[in-house]
């Protein structure tokens, strides 16, 4: 028998972010294997189906990625339909990609399932717009870990002149800091620090990039937070102030 995976992107923890076709897709399901940053709310879409917890997470014990494909691939064979839910999208630093390349290399059926991506709930929660006219020319995704731990690319990405929104970087805070500054960024570019994007948790903070480090530990910054720099977040701050007066 031949079943199917859905790898679905569960978005950034509000429930009613997720869209229609990842709740019809999680109805379907008889196995969930569930992230960790995915707020378990959402199982409410598929009571019947087993869940299992696959966890991966920075800094704490994960589930070894070859293990997760081995189980998607076990129970695709045995004819089950099995919804693998990712926080925000699962091609946006969510291994959605890796993952249905191995699927299809190996005949499994396999579709991808959109969902809004952490980055972008994050700056809409805080009144933020990525890109704006006049303000900013474009959005940069970008996260602080990489696979081989290189470096990222600080000049390049000073000199594309657009937002740069910034996963799983609270760790790499002095290193995010040091690399935009030495890459040219200006001292007093504004920055927003934003966590737990979307879920009643929310906690945000407007910081300078000089400042960065000092206000996170002030502000105690734990992930997981997106940071958000450029002159958007100020042009937001500015706009939520003349509203307020």
């Amino acid at each position: 028998m031949s079943g199917k995976v859905w790898l679905i992107g569960a978005g950034p923890g509000d429930p009613e972010l997720l869209t229609l076709k990842a709740v019809r897709a999680m109805a379907q399901a008889d196995v969930v294997l569930i992230d960790d940053l995915v707020n378990p709310a959402v199982l409410e879409h598929c009571p019947s189906a087993r869940v299992i917890a696959v966890g991966k997470r920075g800094g704490c014990r994960s589930t070894p990625q070859e293990f997760i494909h081995r189980l998607m691939l076990r129970y695709a064979r045995q004819g089950r339909r099995v919804a693998r839910l990712k926080g925000g999208d699962p091609c946006i630093f969510g291994r959605g990609g890796e993952e249905a390349e191995w699927l299809m290399a190996r005949g499994v059926d396999c579709e991808l399932v959109n969902g809004i991506t952490a980055g972008l709930a994050a700056a809409t929660q805080c009144g933020i717009s990525v890109t704006l006219r006049s303000v900013s020319r474009g959005v940069t995704l970008v996260t602080a870990h990489t696979q081989d731990d290189s470096p990222l690319n600080w000049r390049g990405l000073t000199e594309g002149g657009t937002t740069l929104v910034v996963y799983m970087g609270v760790a790499k805070l002095s290193e995010i800091r040091d690399g935009l500054l030495a890459g040219g960024m200006a001292a007093d570019m504004p920055v927003a620090m934003i966590e737990n994007a979307s879920l009643p948790a929310q906690r945000e903070y407007r910081s300078r990039l000089v400042d960065l480090l000092e206000d996170a530990q002030r502000f105690a910054l734990k992930s997981p937070a997106i940071l958000i720099i450029g002159d958007v977040a100020a042009a937001a701050q500015q706009a939520l102030l003349a509203h307020s007066a």
